[in-house]
């Protein structure tokens, strides 16, 4: 598409400095898509692997601790596990990818995950609470890593609308434009010329 714009020297000066700015750009960005691309495939290999993981050892404390209820007098397992001692909280950092800020994840744990006497518990309750609070600490970096999965993937879209609109739309108008003005001088030339060559024909008849 041929942008608005008056066909002077000017303006074909002006395109063509807008032209060579935006191939430039076009080239940084899909690069930088390129890289995205390659870390956002990377870091999904990681999360599948770290997600089967977590399933396994979550499978692992839930079937513990349903052998430790069939194993223990009623309502001895709420007892023992009404009172917790661990405790966790959570710190939200940033890192930059690519000039993407994505979280880092820093935890504090203080306490013990067993806050029961062993008189009346199982040895399954144990570790059922074992297999949960190693659990946990794979919960916190898939946590983290899907997060950041997501933003690079929404980076990732964005960058390629950014490449496709200078691609097909900016770059192509630039260039369809300025080969129109460079017709247009050109006719302009041509028609001066003319003219110049009737004003000399009719000097040389008088």
């Amino acid at each position: 598409m041929i942008l608005e714009i008056n066909p002077t020297r000017q303006e074909l000066l002006r395109l063509r400095k807008r032209l060579t700015i935006a191939v430039r750009g076009h080239k940084l960005l899909k690069d930088k898509q390129d890289e995205l691309m390659r870390q956002l495939l990377a870091m999904i290999g990681e999360v599948k692997n770290l997600r089967i993981k977590v399933e396994e050892e979550l499978a692992e404390a839930m079937n513990s601790f349903v052998l430790a209820k069939s194993g223990s007098e009623p309502g001895a397992v709420e007892t023992a596990l009404m009172i917790p001692r661990k405790e966790i909280s959570l710190e939200v950092k940033q890192k930059h990818i690519m000039n993407l800020r994505v979280p880092v994840y820093t935890k504090q744990v203080s306490g013990d995950i067993l806050c029961y006497g062993f008189a009346e518990t199982t040895a399954e309750l144990d570790e059922s609470l074992y297999s949960l609070d190693k659990a946990a600490e794979s919960i916190f970096d898939l946590a983290e890593k899907e997060k950041t999965v997501s933003m690079l993937a929404d980076e990732v879209a964005r960058t390629r609308r950014r490449v496709n609109s200078l691609e097909y739309v900016l770059i192509p108008n630039l260039e369809d434009t300025i080969k129109h003005i460079r017709q247009k001088l050109s006719e302009m030339e041509r028609a001066n010329l003319t003219r110049l060559m009737k004003v000399k024909d009719i000097v040389r008849e008088h």
